[in-house]
């Protein structure tokens, strides 16, 4: 017998039983009728009903049946259903600093296709707030329907687009208007967005790169309790999943970690790839590196944080000194977050995952040592620079999937 709620109208356990099975759908490649029956509670008349609604709602296919995959061998096959994967598609927008890489994935997150853009930096000193704004939201609406086009798919099954950005988010998509950096960063990409899917949710970066840690089958985040993914480049910035659930705060900045100006041995939250550098051109300039040194021969106007990372390999002493520095820097945020939050794991992304693999090992060696009881266990992430986008996809992907019943794959109207 069906599952029954009291008192709910046939509309509304329909509705219900269409999203049980709809889910299931959703965490199995295919099954029959015996599978959801078996999964959901409900009668086989019932699911098989739901399936033909699904299906001609668009989220379902009918795929070969039981006998022609081999699973069945006597008596009526059984029919067998899939989700459309290629029914509707949802897109994630990594909104960084100096670039925007849009993804467009598939209802099984599968990349169809993928645009950048490069953007010019900007400084405190130089920020037109209403032009770069405006600026910013049309690269973002640029990049977005780049990679539409490349996908091939019609603007049409864009279902939701989820944006990521270098700062705080609250609930509504703003981030507080007393920083600089945060006013550029998300300069109100909602209303920009909107008339291109019925879904547009604006989110920190360092909150979607927790969520493709824990989401896909490479991500370290899989079967953790709790983690810190961090992203750790011109700055540092945190999303906190701590007992599977990930925390935002009130205001969007849980994992913000301005409290480092109150760290000793940090004293700031400037990232380790601004530090590196900084550091380095600070040595070079110095004209205190021995003759000979190839930290030394670097060009402080064109040096990037890879370059102190080879100098440091081929054994220069004073690269080495520089990422030994950074290195305890982060061993140290790494401890006090273990202390804050008493997290299994820290997950470092952003640039110095690959330019500073150095500095990874250092901090890992030191917490290692450590006798602190809730010293976490730290690894760079494997995800590489489409992190964030992947962890965009992924929250885009689950608010399509909460609110599916609402939509309508290929059928709304664009704006």
């Amino acid at each position: 017998m069906d599952r029954v709620l009291t008192g709910s109208s046939p509309q509304v356990l329909r509705a219900l039983n269409a999203r049980r099975v709809l889910d299931h759908a959703w965490d199995v490649d295919a099954f029959t009728a015996s599978d959801a029956m078996a999964w959901t509670g409900l009668t086989r008349s019932t699911v098989i009903g739901v399936c033909d609604h699904l299906v001609r709602q668009g989220w379902l296919d009918e795929v070969d049946d039981a006998r022609a995959v081999g699973d069945y061998r006597k008596g009526r096959p059984a029919r067998r259903y899939a989700l459309s994967d290629r029914a509707a598609v949802v897109v994630g927008l990594d909104a960084g600093y100096d670039h925007m890489t849009a993804t467009v994935a598939d209802l099984r997150g599968t990349p169809l296709a993928r645009s950048t853009v490069g953007i010019p930096a900007r400084t405190p000193e130089s920020i037109d707030r209403l032009a770069d704004a405006e600026a910013r939201r049309a690269f973002a609406r640029r990049t977005i329907e780049q990679a539409i086009a490349s996908s091939g798919v019609d603007p049409r099954q864009v279902l939701a687009i989820t944006v990521g950005v270098p700062a705080p988010v609250d609930d509504a998509g703003r981030s507080p208007g007393h920083h600089w950096f945060w006013e550029l960063v998300n300069p109100g990409f909602g209303s920009t967005l909107a008339g291109l899917a019925p879904i547009v949710q604006i989110e920190n970066d360092a909150n979607l790169l927790a969520i493709a840690e824990g989401a896909v089958e490479e991500g370290r985040g899989r079967g953790v309790h709790s983690y810190v993914a961090m992203v750790v480049g011109e700055g540092i910035g945190s999303g906190l999943m701590i007992d599977g659930r990930l925390i935002r705060g009130r205001r969007g900045g849980a994992g913000e970690m301005r409290f480092l100006d109150r760290v000793e041995g940090v004293g700031s939250p400037d990232g380790l790839a601004l530090l590196c550098r900084a550091w380095a051109i600070e040595a070079i300039r110095s004209g205190t590196l021995p003759e000979g040194s190839l930290l030394g021969r670097l060009d402080p106007d064109t040096l990037r944080e890879s370059d102190v990372e080879e100098a440091a390999d081929a054994g220069d002493a004073a690269a080495i000194a520089i990422l030994d520095r950074l290195g305890d820097r982060l061993a140290v945020i790494c401890l006090v977050v273990g202390d804050l939050l008493d997290v299994d794991l820290v997950i470092v992304g952003g640039a110095i995952a690959d330019a500073l693999p150095a500095v990874i090992r250092r901090a890992r060696a030191t917490l290692a040592d450590s006798d602190d009881p809730t010293a976490p266990e730290l690894v760079a992430s494997r995800l590489g620079p489409e992190a964030v986008g992947t962890g965009a996809i992924h929250y885009a992907l689950g608010l399509v999937r909460e609110r599916a019943l609402d939509l309508a794959p290929g059928a709304r109207h664009v704006a």
